[in-house]
C-alpha cells in the first residue's frame, strides 16, 4: 500500500510559475518510480514526467524546457517545478508511483492547476 499526497496547485496567469509537491508513504519499493500525470476536461490522462529513484528522468515533449521534475529520496517526495505556464497546461495534476514499469500505478487525489488571464 502507498499513499500519495499532493500540494501546490492553484491559479496563475500565463507565463507564471507553480511548484507541485507529492509526499509518498508506505512500502519503499512502491515509490521507486514517482511522477506526474495530468488530465484536462474532456481529455485523457497524460504523462507529464517521471523520475526513478537514482535520477533517471523522462519529460513529455509538451512541457520539456518549461517543467522540471525532481525528487528527494530521503523524504520520499517528488516535485514538479512548472515555469512559463500556458493556458493549455490547465488540468488536474495527479501524482503517481509504481515499483517498475510493468507494475500497477498508485495515484494521488489530484490537484487543480488553472492558467488564466
Amino acid at each position: 500500500q502507498v499513499q500519495l499526497v499532493e500540494s501546490g496547485g492553484g491559479s496563475v496567469q500565463p507565463g507564471g510559475s507553480l511548484r507541485l509537491s507529492c509526499v509518498g508513504s508506505g512500502r519503499h519499493e512502491l515509490l521507486n518510480v514517482m511522477g506526474w500525470y495530468r488530465q484536462a476536461p474532456g481529455a485523457e490522462r497524460e504523462l507529464v514526467a517521471w523520475i526513478i529513484r537514482g535520477g533517471m528522468i523522462n519529460v513529455a515533449d509538451s512541457v520539456k524546457g518549461r517543467f522540471t521534475i525532481s525528487r528527494d529520496d530521503a523524504k520520499e517526495t517528488v516535485y514538479l517545478q512548472m515555469n512559463s505556464l500556458k493556458p493549455e497546461d490547465t488540468a488536474v495534476y495527479y501524482c503517481m508511483s509504481r515499483t517498475h514499469f510493468h507494475s500497477g500505478i498508485s495515484w494521488g487525489q489530484g490537484t487543480q492547476v488553472t492558467i488564466s488571464s
